[in-house]
């Protein structure tokens, strides 16, 4: 392997580095560079390391005449424009199974706070006061879960759902996706029977502000929602309408369409305020909401996956020249 050269572009778990070059490939790191100085060396290189700190577009690949892959540390590859890639045989490399277990565990955990009020209960206490009544809560049991997106990010979700005897609903566009831990139904079907609905689809343009006021109010009934997979599926000010009527009865959310494309940062510096202009409406008001929990995208974010996101890069990687 010590003709393939690989950039990484961001810093990851040391596994992956080290495994790369016990196998013969030739790494170099640049963490700091803009893109346009990238961009000036990426012809060097066959293969590329990122996680999200800049878009990979048609004009990065133009230059990058030797690339052979893109491979992306986490599971969404939004940040790459695919059909260029395609078109010039580029083989994009992802890990959503290398976090999965991850984030099927904060969707749960996510739930279990909401539906018991365990966040808003903890805040309370801290500013000295004791409500038991108005923490009362509800359980999971009897309850029906649907899923949106049933890849491996929803599949984990459904798993770590067992024993808790509720009833399991996923919708997927692709057909026959349902396991023994998850009956799949038509979205209408979903709609009229969840109580739960949990996010794990891609952010592509199919579901780029999916979860609108019609697609809410398209269910049967109100219902906790949680979101793990990616904030610009949701268009926030619809959301925000629903939790104030009640059609949403809580909400967790790990991200938010506010994010940076690195996921790195959501406000504009570490002292801004919820009162400042800079801030969305709809943003300073799911901030002081009782009702809703949120997570600044750290659901796949565990040491563990961490690890296991590297070693399935690696093992790709790996994979891919030794057809060869």
């Amino acid at each position: 392997m010590n003709h393939i050269k690989i950039l990484h572009l961001d810093s990851n778990h040391p596994l992956l580095l080290a495994q790369l070059q016990e196998a013969g490939f030739q790494n170099d790191q640049d963490f700091t560079s803009s893109k346009q100085e990238i961009e000036a060396k990426i012809h060097d290189y066959h293969g590329i390391v990122i996680r999200s700190r800049f878009k990979i577009d048609a004009a990065f690949l133009d230059k990058a005449t030797q690339l052979q892959f893109i491979a992306r540390v986490g599971a969404g590859l939004e940040s790459i424009d695919c059909d260029c890639a395609t078109n010039k045989n580029i083989q994009l490399i992802a890990a959503p199974e290398g976090n999965s277990n991850a984030v099927g565990e904060q969707a749960l955990g996510m739930l279990l706070s909401l539906m018991n009020h365990l966040n808003k209960a903890h805040s309370q206490i801290k500013a000295g006061h004791w409500n038991r009544e108005f923490n009362r809560g509800h359980e999971l049991k009897g309850k029906t879960i649907g899923i949106i997106g049933y890849g491996n990010m929803g599949k984990s979700f459904a798993k770590k759902l067992q024993g808790f005897d509720v009833e399991v609903l996923c919708y997927d566009i692709l057909n026959q996706v349902g396991d023994a831990n998850a009956r799949q139904v038509s979205l209408s079907e979903l709609q009229q029977k969840a109580d739960v609905v949990s996010l794990h689809t891609p952010w592509n343009p199919s579901t780029d502000k999916m979860i609108d006021a019609d697609f809410i109010n398209a269910f049967a009934k109100p219902f906790w929602f949680i979101n793990t997979a990616r904030g610009n599926s949701v268009v926030t000010d619809d959301l925000v309408q629903a939790l104030l009527s009640k059609k949403i009865v809580g909400a967790g959310l790990d991200v938010l369409e506010y994010e940076k494309l690195t996921f790195e940062s959501l406000f504009p510096d570490d002292t801004k305020k919820v009162e400042t202009p800079e801030i969305p409406a709809a943003l300073a008001y799911l901030l002081q909401a009782e009702n809703v929990l949120l997570t600044p995208h750290i659901a796949g974010w565990t040491f563990e996956s961490h690890e296991r996101l590297a070693q399935v890069i690696v093992n790709k990687i790996k994979e891919k020249y030794s057809k060869l």
